[in-house]
């Protein structure tokens, strides 16, 4: 049996250590938020956002099912009219279980709230109160989370113009900008068109020409953004080459093209990981919106073949579908270049952490990043990093325990260089910010 002395000091240090939490869709104050007034915020806080989350968007569809309450009429309700159903049929009428609905339990009680409450509006009431900037304040010290790196959307015109507006936009030192590049190799005819709108001499088929325009394109985002990676979400399909997919389509060498001579080109000269997330399939139910994703399962060895063809690169890569993670930690034993990061999305339930971190401990050692959180609501950062801590403190304290058993001194001092690697300094020193 595990030392209880051990458990508690191993949930001790974890919950004690800062985290630098790697890929969020969280943005800063001066992004504009959602109680601003203007609608067009992407900073997301608060309860309504918290309650009508994508995730349990689904969830309620799941009990007031489309032919009691068609998808139509369900959006044609104001957020806080949806808020107030989602509330009713996950936190009321039943017992709040699932991983979703824990998690804003979770939230409301780290935030001094009493999770019991019939209605929402003694938690609008309390959200109404805060000042935005200084909430981001208590919610990075309630989670213990030192830096939250953003992704920002460089082909939303929106957010664009957000930038292009504001040079000083990236300069809030509690955010780290990332530049997410999803058409320019997914769809680069699409991107091409952009690419052209705003100035770029390129073209569909990526001439030598166009090559260096994409080249400039890149670059300018990097040095108005400075961020701490470049990304990009890519298929189940993903394949790399190109063509080692059989009837493989023009496009996808124009995306493959884009890819090796544009991007990694780029990334390697300005010293930059390239962060893949690798395993979603986009729409699945389109009638649920941003709720209508699935997972698929993806070719490790598309990774294996980047990492070995481009050893001047490095690859963050996190993937959707759990049947993926073993591979992806055989991929990462044989490149040091790779970095398996997460348990995305789907996979952030604590009992798929504590089985993809003991396998990741067992076969990589220290030598990867167990979580980020994906929070897009800033008031999730608490809840996905409380859940999540718990969960590696578990299976670090079963391996503590295994080395005890083969007669290795654990002491404290080894808990915490391991702890801080794995929650801050991986990240750090493979993106190589401080």
């Amino acid at each position: 049996m595990t030392d209880p002395n051990l458990s508690a000091t191993v949930h001790r240090i974890v919950a004690d250590q800062p985290v630098t939490d790697l890929h969020t869709h969280c943005f800063a104050p001066r992004f504009g938020h959602s109680t601003d007034g203007t609608g067009r915020g992407l900073m997301l806080w608060g309860i309504d956002e918290l309650v009508t989350y994508h995730y349990l968007i689904a969830e309620v569809f799941r009990v007031v099912t489309p032919d009691k309450l068609p998808y139509d009429h369900f959006w044609k309700m104001s957020q806080t009219q949806r808020a107030d159903h989602i509330w009713k049929h996950l936190f009321v009428d039943r017992t709040p279980i699932s991983e979703a609905c824990r998690g804003v339990l979770t939230t409301l009680s780290k935030l001094g709230l009493d999770p019991n409450e019939k209605t929402l509006d003694p938690y609008r009431k309390w959200f109404a109160d805060q000042d935005a900037d200084a909430h981001v304040d208590k919610v990075m010290q309630i989670a213990n989370v030192d830096s939250i790196t953003m992704t920002n959307e460089v082909f939303d015109e929106h957010e664009r113009q957000l930038w292009l507006d504001n040079p000083s936009l990236g300069d809030d030192p509690r955010f780290r900008p990332v530049v997410r590049i999803d058409p320019m190799v997914c769809d680069w005819p699409d991107a091409s068109e952009k690419l052209s709108a705003w100035g770029y001499q390129v073209n569909s088929d990526l001439t030598a020409g166009a090559i260096d325009e994409a080249k400039r394109f890149l670059n300018d985002w990097i040095d108005r953004t400075r961020p701490a990676y470049v990304a990009a979400s890519l298929p189940p399909t993903f394949m790399y080459p190109a063509s080692s997919v059989k009837n493989s389509p023009a496009s996808r060498a124009t995306n493959e093209t884009a890819l090796t001579q544009v991007v990694l080109p780029v990334l390697e000269d300005r010293g930059l990981s390239f962060a893949m997330m690798i395993g979603v399939h986009r729409g699945a139910n389109p009638s649920l919106r941003s709720a209508a994703d699935i997972s698929g399962k993806a070719d490790t060895q598309a990774v294996a073949n980047l990492c070995a063809a481009f050893p001047g690169n490095r690859f963050l890569v996190t993937m959707l579908s759990l049947e993926n993670q073993h591979e992806l930690c055989v991929a990462a034993r044989k490149f040091g270049n790779l970095m398996p990061f997460g348990c995305w999305w789907f996979l952030n339930n604590p009992s798929i952490i504590e089985s993809m971190t003991r396998m990741r401990l067992e076969m990589l050692g220290t030598g990867f990043i167990p979580q980020h959180s994906d929070a897009r609501i800033l008031d999730q950062l608490i809840y996905k990093w409380d859940h999540s801590r718990r969960a590696i403190a578990n299976v670090l304290t079963e391996k503590y325990d295994g080395l005890a058993r083969a007669g290795y001194r654990v002491t404290e001092h080894t808990i915490r260089s391991d702890v801080q690697r794995l929650l801050r300094d991986n990240t750090r020193a493979f993106c190589q910010t401080r």
